[in-house]
């Protein structure tokens, strides 16, 4: 199956069935994936060739401005978003089936988990995933160990506090920290210059 036709049905659908042509096709790209991801965590690479791999993973070409700090995981790759000028620290992993967008100058913290799939809770179709997107928009902070589920969207310069699980949506310009995250705080305006 075409990559494109694969995309179109995961974002079309929400929902891969256990067995099916789709399910067999996302297989091969996640093992072609888990085969890039393995390479690029196991070398030593200047920031330049980390892009040019992580590119290659994701089938996006990177600004200058993309950093990532090794290791980093991707179960999927091909169905991730990614904005100019994204910093992702060590140890972060993408389960990116359902989708990942990145905004501009969004910080993401070592070991944070963006889980895009839920397995079907009937356990005779426990193989069969839903998938939802994740979404930072820009200028996005995400702390340390935070975990982000399927089908949420982070605000505008909202910030996500270490180790939260964010279950919901986060409007622009928040705080929100804990498990579940919960709301903490506004961020102070800042005034157009």
């Amino acid at each position: 199956m075409e990559l494109e036709k694969l995309l179109s049905i995961m974002e079309d659908e929400g929902v891969l069935h256990a067995g099916s042509e789709a399910n067999k096709a996302m297989s091969e790209v996640s093992e072609q994936t888990r085969f890039l991801c393995a390479q690029l965590n196991n070398g030593v690479y200047t920031d330049e060739e980390v892009r040019v791999q992580v590119s290659r993973i994701i089938g996006q070409e990177l600004d200058e401005g993309f950093s990532l700090f090794l290791p980093f995981t991707s179960d999927f790759g091909k169905n991730i978003r990614m904005g100019n000028n994204v910093f992702i620290n060590s140890g972060c992993r993408f389960q990116d089936q359902g989708g990942i967008t990145i905004g501009d100058e969004s910080l993401i913290g070592h070991n944070v988990v963006f889980a895009t799939i839920n397995h079907d809770l009937d356990p005779e179709n426990r193989g069969t995933m839903h998938l939802k997107p994740i979404v930072l928009e820009k200028r996005s902070w995400i702390g340390s160990h935070a975990t982000i589920l399927p089908g949420v969207t982070i605000g505008e310069n909202s910030v996500v506090g270490a180790g939260s699980v964010v279950t919901r949506d986060v409007p622009p310009n928040t705080i929100v920290a804990g498990n579940p995250a919960k709301f903490r705080s506004y961020l102070e305006e800042k005034e157009e210059k």
